[in-house]
């Protein structure tokens, strides 16, 4: 039976993706018909072709940062819609709908307001030693800072409830808004669960942020935060 989930919107931060998005969206759209992508800046046709596809788009006129973008997105979800779930994901391709699928189920069944993506509960992960560092470093300094028990904080694909996102507000524009967020989530004492997840690496989604240096800013920007 197909099903689609009208009360949940996808929030898409967007970047320079216009060779990708188009398929990102048509990919998902038929279980989630309601997807808004933030378009941070971009200096190609990203928002057009978001917009062609049929998501819903708004643009920053300058480049601000993902973590501005979502923040962003989750506004415009709280003032425009009456979602009960919002869904952040990727724009490049390195998310699945399957697993966004699953935590939507998951969150309804379960009772969950949170739900955080971790590639590091199922298969080996497709990616180099540098940036698993990076990864459980960032992880680390959350739980230390008073954030949930989490072994994943950067992935970019996470279900939140209404009555958690509402209380979002993320100041933190670049690779530290992830552990931000985290934090923010941590302190509505809200039920949540982490969900194993996969991400399909690519020389694409490489070239678009995932490299070394990205590892190594994860951290650099948690020590100044």
């Amino acid at each position: 039976m197909d099903v689609s989930f009208t009360d949940t919107w996808i929030v898409m931060p967007l970047y320079n993706e216009a060779s990708v998005i188009g398929s990102v969206i048509g990919e998902i759209l038929p279980v989630f018909p309601n997807i808004l992508c933030i378009d941070d800046g971009s200096k190609d046709n990203s928002a057009q072709v978001a917009l062609e596809a049929g998501a819903h788009v708004t643009t920053h006129p300058i480049n601000l940062g993902q973590g501005a973008a979502i923040q962003t997105g989750i506004e415009y979800v709280l003032k425009q819609t009456d979602a009960k779930y919002l869904i952040t994901f990727d724009a490049d391709g390195q998310h699945r709908l399957a697993d966004a699928q699953a935590m939507r189920e998951r969150a309804a069944t379960e009772d969950l307001a949170i739900i955080f993506g971790s590639r590091f509960l199922g298969a080996p992960v497709e990616c180099g030693w540098l940036k698993r560092f990076a990864l459980q470093a960032a992880a680390a300094f959350t739980r230390l800072r008073g954030g949930l028990n989490l072994t994943d904080t950067h992935n970019g694909l996470r279900l939140i409830r209404r009555d958690a996102f509402s209380q979002i507000k993320i100041t933190q524009h670049r690779m530290a808004h992830a552990s931000e967020l985290v934090n923010q989530l941590a302190e509505t004492n809200l039920p949540y669960a982490e969900q194993s997840v996969h991400i399909r690496y690519s020389d694409y989604s490489r070239s678009k942020g995932q490299s070394s240096l990205n590892s190594v800013n994860i951290v650099i920007d948690l020590l100044i935060k």
